[in-house]
């Protein structure tokens, strides 16, 4: 019967070289191509931001439904997937949640209610599946 101590440096022994011998590369996303600046009128990235902002708003605890005002910045790289990283101001509409479909949102004007945020969102996009994933999301108030 083999001793409690030499079974505990056995496994021990086993489990650093399994750690040893696993290859980190293996598990990283390869990048086919780098960041390139994109055009704001580009198909895929204007679905990119539209499930972005529903995610967004999905998110929100504010009452009301946030648009894209303005696109600041584009760039999208190609890895197993095409990632749109964006920069855009969004601002609080006249739509209040839950969205009808059929109301026409625009901008809120009222001093009161005005918002506006700069926002960074991270889009991972397999637009020809219908895929997209909000890989990351980070928002500032203006």
């Amino acid at each position: 019967m083999p001793r409690p101590g030499l079974t505990s440096l056995l496994l021990l022994t086993i489990l650093v070289t399994l750690v040893a011998t696993t290859d980190p590369a293996k598990y990283q996303v390869k990048v086919m191509r780098t960041l390139k600046p994109v055009d704001s009128s580009n198909a895929n990235l204007k679905q990119c931001l539209w499930f972005a902002m529903q995610e967004y708003n999905k998110e929100s605890k504010d009452k009301y439904i946030f648009q894209v005002v303005k696109v600041l910045q584009v760039q999208m790289q190609v890895t197993d997937r095409m990632e749109y990283f964006t920069e855009v101001e969004i601002a609080r509409s006249t739509c209040k949640k839950p969205l009808n479909n059929t109301e026409n949102c625009v901008i809120q004007e009222n001093y009161k209610l005005g918002k506006k945020v700069i926002c960074n969102f991270l889009v991972g996009a397999l637009p020809w599946n219908g895929e997209f994933t909000v890989m990351e999301t980070k928002c500032v108030d203006t």
